[in-house]
């Protein structure tokens, strides 16, 4: 297994501004699962699943540690706190210390590990492959509740007040009581559940494997309305500025008014056979999207015209991620690629030595990202001594 080691200068790093709207209350006073800095505590971020991170990075990134968790890792991690969070293809739960990746606990569920945990006040949330959806201490990975659902889970949680909501492959999407783990109400769609779902303006929003982007009352789980895409989408939407940006598996970048449940744009690949797996990153009015013939684009949110596109050597998978004018993703070339927001130049590269599926998380400062060779990689800038 391939190794690059960065040499590790010492150097401050400014943590900014934001605090993730998704941790709404207080947190136990020290726990993981307080708010702080530029926390990344779901799949993309934040509750509109806009890929936009609320911490900087330093401008020259460097490998502060590594952590071998000896089996895939195909999660993408949560931040909150000082802790890491990731899950692992041998259904293993894992909190790593942010500061220097060692272990703080670890939690056995019962099958595999694909979704990214999420993390609000205090409790860590995640859905395995059994179809079981877990709730444990941030803190500590005591288990603290748990739900069945009927097939596997492979949809990340996000949250909407003192509710949790996950989709499983039993064609439900799922609103739950944080706290306790009470189904507060159920929706069935046509088919698997396979995205996240998205907060967008009262609305759990779902694109399913049915052809369908549904937006879902949050207040009581009943369909306010919905878009017949006529194909499968496996990555959650992004909602920015009243609209909704999918990707598609027959190779489609479409963006769609909230309000009005009406395409706006569609934008077909050029090439041939593409299929978009990952979710889409949305700022102001650049959307970008990555798609498993390896090419990352970006398009103008007003009319999807194209603004730059950049070539990996391999699929890409991995969600982009967006941090001020740069964009972060891994690829099945075993790279972690940054490329410039303005025009797709490539500033800067890790070789992993291993495909890249998960997803960048940022906050705090660092940077956190898996790889299939069970590699979990964190970068940053050292803290002064």
């Amino acid at each position: 297994m391939k190794r690059v080691w960065a040499t590790l200068m010492f150097a401050a790093f400014a943590l900014l501004l934001a605090v993730m709207g998704a941790c709404e209350g207080p947190a136990p006073q020290g726990s993981a699962g307080q708010k702080g800095e530029g926390a990344w505590t779901s799949f993309r971020g934040n509750p509109a699943q806009t890929g936009v991170a609320g911490s900087g990075l330093p401008e020259k990134l460097e490998l502060l540690w590594t952590y071998e968790a000896s089996e895939p890792v195909e999660s993408t991690a949560a931040i909150a706190g000082q802790t890491a969070f990731f899950g692992t293809d041998g259904g293993r739960l894992l909190a790593l210390s942010l500061k220097d990746g060692q272990p703080k606990w670890e939690y056995a569920t019962n099958g595999p590990i694909k979704a990214a945990p999420a993390v609000k006040d205090g409790r860590m949330f995640i859905g395995d492959g059994s179809g079981v959806f877990h709730a444990v201490s941030a803190d500590d990975g005591r288990k603290l509740w748990t739900f069945k659902t009927g097939q596997e889970i492979i949809s990340s949680a996000n949250f909407s007040g003192t509710h949790v909501l996950v989709g499983s492959y039993d064609y439900f999407l799922y609103c739950l009581d944080v706290a306790s783990g009470e189904l507060k109400w159920k929706f069935e769609t046509d088919a698997q559940v396979h995205c996240s779902p998205c907060i967008a303006d009262g609305d759990a929003v779902i694109g399913g494997c049915d052809g369908w982007l549904r937006m879902v009352s949050l207040a009581d789980g009943t369909q306010r309305a919905g878009v017949k895409l006529d194909a499968i989408m496996s990555a959650p939407p992004a909602s920015e500025g009243g609209m909704l940006y999918i990707a598609t598996l027959d190779g489609r970048m479409v963006a769609v008014n909230a309000e009005a449940a009406e395409v706006r744009w569609e934008i077909k690949a050029p090439e041939q056979s593409v299929q978009f797996y990952a979710s889409p990153a949305a700022s102001g009015e650049r959307v970008v999207f990555a798609g498993r013939d390896g090419v990352v684009r970006c398009l103008r949110a007003e009319d999807g015209g194209e603004l730059w596109k950049f070539r990996a050597r391999g699929q890409v998978d991995s969600s982009p991620v967006i941090v001020g004018g740069r964009v972060f993703f891994g690829s099945d070339d075993g790279t972690l690629y940054e490329v410039s927001l303005e025009d797709g130049r490539r500033l800067w590269s890790f070789e992993a030595g291993a495909a890249v599926k998960a997803s960048a998380a940022v906050g705090a400062g660092r940077l956190v990202i898996g790889t299939r060779d069970g590699a979990v990689y964190c970068f940053g800038a050292p803290d002064r001594p």
